[in-house]
């Protein structure tokens, strides 16, 4: 888990008089935002000082979305969750009542203040000649995606692949299922997390396709000019990243304000225009418009169309669910 301190110093930098003790959030949030809030946070911790004149300090920790929704469950003291699925947010609500279950209605645009989808990393030259999503149960390919157990782009993945599978044979579920088995069959390994399958198949160079959210294909790019492609899938789904307060733990801190104040900030124009920077889909139309060249146009699937998150997860996800049932390890 890796934290990292945005400090406003406002006394150099506004020349502002320090009212009252600093104050520090802590922002759980999912894998690849790393670079996203490190950035956000400078630009709202700034805002901040100029306007109540004292100084912020945003703690960051991020690792596969249900293994960090399942941290806050057991303790980790979050001011804030970003996560990649509305059910990791559900899950914290049910299990530890700190913060209502009606918490996705707060905010605008179900407390989504972006959109992302998932795409195919490959290596450059496109060898294995990787188009669809049908390619990647051929023998031979080597398919690196996290373990959706852990990770909540993993789960993106997995779903977007199933509906891939049922619209290929009009709504076969059994299909469907051998789809989906066969291709975590060319699985690998599974990490728990999407940054830990982008080290995978960056680093340590294993596997020739690589599941992705979007902003992190753009900078696996920007990382190494070149090396990589990406590959906009026929098909792939909606992925609706949401936030929430966390309300029993900003109330015991005295964080309120700032808190909501921060999660308000997303849907600003300026952190609209960051966030379309980082390779996310803004919800601001202006920001939208403006990185729309990053954004090819894909059919997208929705969570409704699995019956919302509480419905997927249970069948597909939970212990005993259709993902336990299909998985068969890869053997080389």
């Amino acid at each position: 888990m890796k934290n990292i301190r945005t400090l406003a110093a406002i006394a150099a930098l506004t020349g502002a008089t320090v009212l009252h003790a600093n104050q520090s959030i802590l922002n759980v949030s999912y894998d690849p935002t790393r670079e996203l809030y490190s950035e956000l946070n400078k630009n709202f911790a700034k805002q901040w000082a100029l306007k109540n004149g004292s100084s912020l300090a945003i703690d960051q920790s991020h690792g596969g979305s249900g293994k960090q929704s399942r941290s806050v469950v057991d303790g980790l003291e979050a001011d804030v969750v970003t996560l990649a699925l509305a059910y990791d947010i559900d899950a914290i609500a049910d299990q530890s009542g700190l913060l209502p279950k009606d918490w996705q209605s707060r905010l605008p645009d179900n407390s989504s203040p972006y959109t992302s989808t998932i795409v195919f990393v490959v290596r450059k030259g496109n060898p294995k000649g990787v188009k669809d999503w049908g390619d990647l149960v051929k023998d031979g390919v080597k398919v690196i995606t996290p373990n959706p157990k852990t990770s909540g782009g993993a789960r993106w993945n997995y779903l977007a692949a199933y509906a891939y599978a049922l619209r290929q044979n009009g709504g076969d579920e059994k299909k469907a299922k051998e789809f989906v088995s066969k291709l975590y069959s060319n699985v690998p390994v599974l990490d728990t997390g999407a940054r830990g399958s982008t080290i995978t198949f960056t680093e340590r160079r294993l596997g020739d396709v690589f599941l992705s959210w979007e902003n992190e294909a753009h900078l696996i790019q920007k990382q190494y000019p070149g090396q990589y492609e990406i590959v906009a899938p026929s098909l792939s789904i909606l992925a609706e990243p949401p936030v929430a307060l966390v309300d029993k733990v900003v109330d015991r801190k005295g964080t309120r304000e700032v808190a909501q104040a921060y999660l308000e900030f997303l849907y600003t124009p300026e952190a609209q225009d960051i966030i379309g920077r980082h390779f996310y889909r803004p919800r601001n139309a202006a920001a939208a418009a403006k990185h729309a060249g990053h954004f090819p146009k894909i059919d997208l699937v929705t969570i409704e169309d699995f019956g919302g998150w509480r419905k997927a997860q249970k069948e597909h996800f939970n212990d005993g669910g259709t993902f336990d049932r299909i998985y068969k390890p890869y053997r080389p």
